[in-house]
């Protein structure tokens, strides 16, 4: 056996007669002396011996402990019981005494005393003072020992027999006899007259029964508290047992000696260093691998690490505290994997554990695996950075930038221009374009970004789907490369390059571009391995670069339908000064959308829509609804009934589109419409699960005008829309949105709504200047939905351009009416337009006189167009068609539509308009030009 050996166990053993490991007997005695060997067999029964001694030595501790608990506690409850009655029977003295004295001396007992019955007064009395004290009886005796009060009844009237004696003689007692109650507590107390004379004695009794009851109650609890601290008692002392147990681990000296002989064998005979370094720094143990593998010197153990020789690295790890895991040291021509662990949690001397194996041999080995791991971690943050954004250019930047300088120390990556707009790649042959770039100074040699570059035979582009990558360790000697750019080739050569990989961006088959490696200056040059990696590194690429392709190209067909669908410019009209804007999503174009549309007799309506989604279908769908809004508005319907039929509608094409598995159901877009009248002030407003205008009054006041609730369209519910109105001032602003302004990821709506309140409030503003404030002030930096906002300032038409009479139901009463308009129109000036104008009325107002019901209306508005309007209580539509030449009527109408720029039938609650239109020119003389005439009617 090796001295370390030795020197170990008397390492271990250092205290004499104690065991380095805790609870276990050292292997040889304090003084030195030699053990005697045991005799064959019987380690056995030692060991059966020792574990029955070690089990006898804590039950034996567990007994005396459980013993002394029991006595403490039966002592205890003795005490209690014997303390508890000794006080409840000084209590009962004391009740009975204070009771008797108490009665004795109260009001009126004399008087009663000397009444003719006594008892008659006294029993009910003395009942009630005995309640109250708690005792079992109040009794009144007489000197002559007639009991003239009793808890039991029948005791009154008899002679009673105890120690009344001292009593009598005017003297209060206590004491314990046996009386008609039992063994009692019995107080009694002298009645006095006022000369001080002994007229009656009042006693008062507590049986020792109900005082024993009283200590008998207590008794259970103090037990239970007695049972639970003997079993806590039983469990500390269970626990002591335990712990004597573990500490003695049922080792004898033979079981010792044999593992001390197996830790010298196991620590002297592996194939790994062992270190014990102490807490001052000192090497403590080192076994004969550590010693051969740092060239130990002979008397190391003892020395401090810093004085051994070693390498300064190892010896600041081995004298720190720090915690090291296969750690890679040298250590002369040998390369050392370290471990250390400190000693504290397993034993009491403190330090650490040093462990060091030779793995010189696997010096190139690990060389290959760090180059795979660090491959792979290249390729794991390359599916992290690359395509984080669906755009072409940034996406290619990713790629170069996540390969420089881990793989390469320059990329390079060149697109086609089809690619680069979203469109799909041409064939072989095709011109790149230079779009990423990293690696190089400002004043390197290659192409710039944004560069063309020709399609050179020879390239994987130029090759097309038969070209594959290609990898040049040697720039020098690749006469082909040289040739393509004799020039730009020797001066990349001059800038240190000196290795290049090719490889073409390949996506579902088709080329995309190519991606460049270059490696310059000290890098190894390329080999066959790099180009795999190379490959798959672009491979991955491709995918994100042809993603964002795709999404371009959606995006760019979408943007292009939707401003193809989206109004290009606002129409003229003389209602409402609007402003609008609308901002795309950033994650696309989106279904939000606004119209302007002008209404016959000086009306104009608003409308904003939100179809849920991005993308082409959501543009399609917003494309058919606003189309279907502007059909349905020329029909001149109300809201409620507009946004009915738009319902209807979408519920039939969800239907129609049900079974194609491309055609996603347009279920989820919203509507609001709104109508606003230049000549009463009056807007109507009905909407299909959008959110409510906003209204700001001209003194800044803003409120919300909330329709009644509908769902949004395509539902199919069958609820029909209902409208809210309101009467605005002119200058009033009315405030159109989608919910892309108000809600967001980070506010949530009612936030929202109370945020658009508070810009909007305060001083009057422009349209413009709303839209331009409520974008600035509402928006993020990126929108996550798409946004429409329309602004509208109100107007009113001039009361002097609006001309109204009511026409009784005669026929006679055309003629005067139709006059009176012709008259209107010259005063405004209109002569030109009289002759149309009459025609128009008198074939109108016939027609209502005739066929309608009253009352009959007949209004004039002149705006841009000069509007002539016919209502009537009859909800019946006249109908132009073609008359024959025997029909005596139904030529009205078609005259009407010859002489009219439009016409056209509104309804309302109360009947229907029939509205004609005629246009004014440009050439018109203005009304103040011409006097009007006197007399009009």
């Amino acid at each position: 056996m090796s001295g370390h050996s030795g020197r170990f166990r008397r390492w271990l053993s250092r205290a004499p007669g104690r065991s380095a490991i805790p609870g276990t007997t050292a292997a040889g005695s304090g003084t030195g002396a030699p053990q005697e060997e045991p005799s064959p067999g019987s380690g056995e029964g030692q060991r059966v011996r020792r574990s029955w001694l070690t089990r006898s030595v804590s039950r034996e501790v567990f007994l005396l402990q459980l013993v002394l608990v029991v006595l403490l506690v039966a002592a205890a409850v003795v005490v209690f019981v014997v303390q508890t009655q000794r006080d409840t029977m000084t209590d009962a003295r004391h009740r009975t005494l204070a009771a008797a004295e108490s009665f004795a001396h109260s009001w009126g007992l004399q008087e009663a005393l000397n009444s003719p019955d006594p008892t008659a007064k006294l029993q009910p009395l003395a009942e009630e003072a005995r309640k109250a004290s708690g005792v079992d009886a109040l009794i009144v005796y007489k000197l002559d020992g007639i009991t003239l009060t009793h808890s039991d009844p029948r005791q009154i009237g008899k002679h009673v027999i105890g120690p009344y004696a001292e009593a009598a003689r005017g003297k209060s007692f206590t004491r314990t006899f046996n009386g008609a109650l039992g063994l009692s507590v019995v107080s009694a107390a002298p009645v006095k007259d006022s000369s001080g004379r002994v007229i009656a004695i009042v006693a008062a009794p507590v049986t020792v029964e109900k005082v024993q009851k009283s200590v008998n109650r207590q008794l259970p609890l103090f037990l239970g508290i007695a049972i639970v601290a003997l079993a806590l008692a039983g469990g500390g002392a269970g626990l002591v047992s335990r712990r004597l147990r573990r500490q003695t681990h049922g080792l004898g000296p033979a079981e010792m000696t044999r593992m001390y002989e197996h830790h010298d064998a196991v620590l002297h005979a592996v194939r790994e260093g062992v270190l014990i370094v102490g807490r001052d720094g000192r090497l403590v143990l080192a076994n004969d691998e550590a010693r051969r593998l740092l060239d130990l010197p002979a008397d190391a153990e003892g020395r401090a690490v810093d004085d051994l020789g070693l390498d300064h690295r190892t010896a600041g790890l081995l004298a720190s505290d720090r915690i090291a895991t296969d750690e890679v040291h040298l250590a002369q021509d040998r390369l050392l994997a370290v471990n250390k662990r400190s000693t504290s949690p397993y034993g009491t001397h403190q330090g650490s554990v040093v462990t060091l194996r030779d793995t010189t041999e696997l010096r190139w080995l690990s060389g290959r695996a760090e180059v795979a791991r660090e491959r792979l971690r290249l390729l794991y943050d390359a599916g992290v950075r690359i395509g984080s954004t669906l755009n072409v250019a940034r996406t290619a930047e990713e790629l170069a930038q996540v390969a420089v300088p881990r793989f390469a120390d320059i990329v390079t990556v060149a697109l086609q221009d089809p690619v680069l707009k979203g469109e799909e790649p041409a064939g072989a042959g095709t011109e790149l374009r230079r779009t990423a770039l990293a690696g190089l100074a400002p004043d390197h040699p290659l192409y710039r970004v944004g560069e063309l570059l020709a399609g050179v035979p020879g390239t994987p582009v130029a090759e097309g789907d038969r070209a594959g990558s290609i990898v040049e360790p040697d720039l020098a000697a690749a006469s082909a490369w040289r040739s393509q750019d004799p020039d730009r080739a020797q001066r990349i050569l001059d800038h240190g390059v000196h290795s290049l990989a090719v490889v073409p961006l390949r996506a579902r088959g088709v080329v995309l571009g190519t991606v460049d490696f270059w490696r310059s200056g000290s890098s190894p040059p390329f080999d066959e391995e790099d180009l795999s990696f190379a490959e798959e590194l672009v491979g991955r690429a491709a995918v994100g670069i042809d993603n964002a392709r795709r999404f371009t190209r959606e995006r760019t067909m979408a943007m292009t339908l939707q401003r193809s669908l989206m109004p290009r410019g606002l129409p003229d009209q003389e209602a409402l000064e609007v402003a609008h804007r609308y901002l795309p999503a950033q994650a696309g174009v989106g279904g939000d959308w606004f119209d302007v549309i002008p209404l016959p007799g000086a009306r104009v309506a608003l409308v904003v829509g939100d179809v849920v989604g991005h993308g082409l279908h959501a543009a399609a769908t917003m494309g058919r609804l606003r189309i279907a809004v502007h059909n349905f508005s020329a029909l001149d319907l109300s809201p409620d009934e507009l946004l009915g039929h738009l319902d209807e509608l979408v519920t039939r094409l969800d239907r129609q589109d049900e079974d194609a598995d491309d055609a996603p159901a347009i279920t989820g877009a919203t509507c609001l419409y709104v109508v606003y009248d230049a000549v009463s002030g009056r807007v109507t407003a009905a909407t299909a699960g959008h959110l409510p205008p906003a209204v700001v009054h001209p003194d800044g006041r803003v409120e919300f005008l909330h329709s009644p609730v509908s769902p949004p369209l395509g539902l199919g519910t069958g609820l029909p829309f209902e409208t809210a109105e309101l009467t605005l001032p002119e200058g009033s602003r009315l405030v159109l949105y989608t919910d892309g302004l108000v809600e967001n990821r980070g506010r949530d709506l009612d936030t929202g709504l109370a945020a658009l309140r508070a810009v909007l409030a305060g001083q009057d503003r422009t349209p413009e200047d709303t839209c331009a404030t409520v974008m600035r002030e509402l928006l993020p930096a990126r929108s996550a939905d798409d946004v429409a906002l329309l602004v509208a300032r109100t107007r009113r038409l001039d009361p002097s351009h609006v001309a109204e009479w009511e026409v009784p139901r005669d026929p006679a009463a055309v003629g005067p009416v139709r006059n009176a308009c012709v008259r209107q129109l010259a005063e405004w000036g209109l002569r030109h337009l009289a002759v149309g104008a009459e025609l128009i009325l008198s074939e109108l107002i016939t027609n209502a006189v005739r066929h309608g019901a009253g009352p009959i209306h007949v209004r004039l508005l002149r705006t841009r167009s000069l509007f002539c309007e016919v209502s009537d209580g009859s909800s019946t539509s006249p109908h132009i068609r073609q008359a024959k030449d025997t029909d005596e009527d139904g030529r009205g109408l078609f005259l009407v539509a010859q002489f009219a720029e439009q016409w056209g039938t509104r309804y309302s609650a109360r009947g229907k308009t029939i509205w004609a239109s005629l246009a004014i020119g440009a050439d018109a003389p203005a009304a103040e030009e011409e006097p009007p005439e006197k007399g009009a009617e």
